[in-house]
């Protein structure tokens, strides 16, 4: 038995189905990143940080924790990992993306309800979640009916997003970063001070400067990266050490500057350029865009949580003074525009520059099964691409290959119809 066996032995996981679960997700990477051609060289750390996701990366956890850190499991980006870390806390995305575990998942939840959630919490009760063991405070929000009866079940501290954006709204999202700051401090036994806090602040924002960096490079013709690996590497932002993924993330950038010098690029030039908008594509989710990118279009951006709205906004940090520093907080983190806000106007006018400034073609909405939120506001979205004479296309689906097939037939008669 290698190390990692002993230790999901040791954190009493089920280790001979979490092989199978591993070698389930092992497939699907081979079948989808791993099929890609020409791909960045420094793209091997990143595949490495989710092979790694339930070994080293929950070694060094546990390492963490017997140092007297704490290990907190989020669900959505609205959760100001700032703050975890200025108190010593370690923040990590729980989410899953595998449809392995789904059928776990609907032996406690209703089957009619967002695959994410499923495939997450059916992790835990199927026993092959390394992080539940090791979790000292699991936050949720309020983003979603879904979500915030599930953190009923499972206990949860809940940060409380609201649905509009007036001065009340901000004045009690504000409160909830507060009260979040609070369990913090009163779970790690530390203060968040304002020196500290400076520091995870910038630490943070120097990694949205990087996603910002490669995203910039996708705008070129063709890009030097494929749609599918920015994805992955979006998907280790959420589960590495956010400084160490820093490092490696402008090394690939400083490959991807030298690859747009010399053309070198996984698409020829003049490929159909896709945009994805909505749901997030958590790890162990690479489908659509390994579908559309198979199918020869280029997807060069995701206007999704796994996306612009992780990265697009940073934190001003120009006040010495605690208060100061948290409200600067709760504003940058205010401006994620989730489609849980009504009206949300300012999804619709970030929709608009960013097809400008990727030169999008046609843009593939994204919707989880279930996820009432995108799938109603993606009237909406269709109405503004519409006046701006961008073809769009509605893909609902969960994280099976039921629908593998006819899913490539309606993505390459959407992209026939962009050509």
């Amino acid at each position: 038995m290698n190390s990692h066996e002993q230790m999901w032995k040791e954190l009493g996981l089920d280790v001979e189905l979490h092989k199978e679960l591993l070698k389930a997700i092992d497939k699907t990477f081979k079948q989808t990143v791993g099929a890609q051609k020409n791909r960045p060289a420094s793209m091997e750390y990143f595949d490495h940080v989710l092979h790694e996701s339930h070994g080293g990366r929950v070694a060094e956890l546990i390492e963490a924790r017997n140092k007297g850190g704490k290990f907190i499991g989020t669900f959505c980006i609205y959760v100001p990992d700032e703050i975890a870390m200025a108190a010593d806390a370690i923040p990590v995305a729980l989410c899953g993306g595998t449809q392995f575990s789904i059928p776990y998942g609907e032996r406690m939840f209703p089957r009619a309800i967002c695959p994410l959630i499923k495939s997450t919490f059916g992790l835990a009760l199927s026993k092959t979640c390394p992080y539940g063991p090791i979790k000292d405070l699991g936050v949720g929000e309020t983003t979603c009916d879904a979500k915030k009866k599930a953190w009923d079940v499972v206990n949860f501290h809940v940060m409380e997003v609201p649905q509009k954006k007036s001065k009340l709204d901000f004045d009690l999202w504000y409160q909830a970063v507060v009260d979040f700051k609070n369990r913090v401090e009163e779970l790690t036994g530390r203060k968040v001070e304002a020196k500290r806090l400076s520091e995870t602040i910038k630490i943070m924002n120097e990694k949205r400067r990087a996603l910002q960096r490669l995203n910039e490079f996708r705008k070129h013709d063709p890009p030097p990266i494929s749609g599918l690996d920015a994805l992955v590497v979006m998907q280790a932002a959420l589960n590495d050490d956010p400084v160490r993924f820093t490092e490696h993330l402008n090394k690939l950038n400083d490959e991807l500057e030298d690859r747009v010098k010399k053309g070198i690029s996984p698409f020829k030039k003049g490929t159909k350029r896709v945009m994805i908008s909505g749901c997030p594509s958590v790890m162990g989710n690479w489908k659509l865009h390994s579908l559309i990118e198979k199918s020869g279009a280029a997807v060069v951006i995701d206007e999704t949580c796994t996306g612009t709205r992780y990265f697009e906004n940073l934190v001003e940090d120009g006040s010495c003074d605690l208060n100061g520093q948290i409200k600067a907080l709760a504003d940058r983190y205010m401006k994620i525009d989730c489609a849980c806000f009504s009206p949300n106007n300012e999804r619709m006018e970030s929709i608009e520059k960013i097809v400008d400034a990727y030169r999008v073609d046609g843009v593939v909405q994204y919707i989880l099964q279930y996820c009432h939120g995108y799938n109603v506001e993606a009237i909406r979205v269709a109405g503004i691409l519409k006046k701006r004479n961008i073809p769009n296309i509605k893909i609902e689906t969960d994280y099976s290959e039921e629908d593998m097939g006819q899913l490539r037939t309606r993505i390459d008669a959407f992209l026939e119809q962009l050509r």
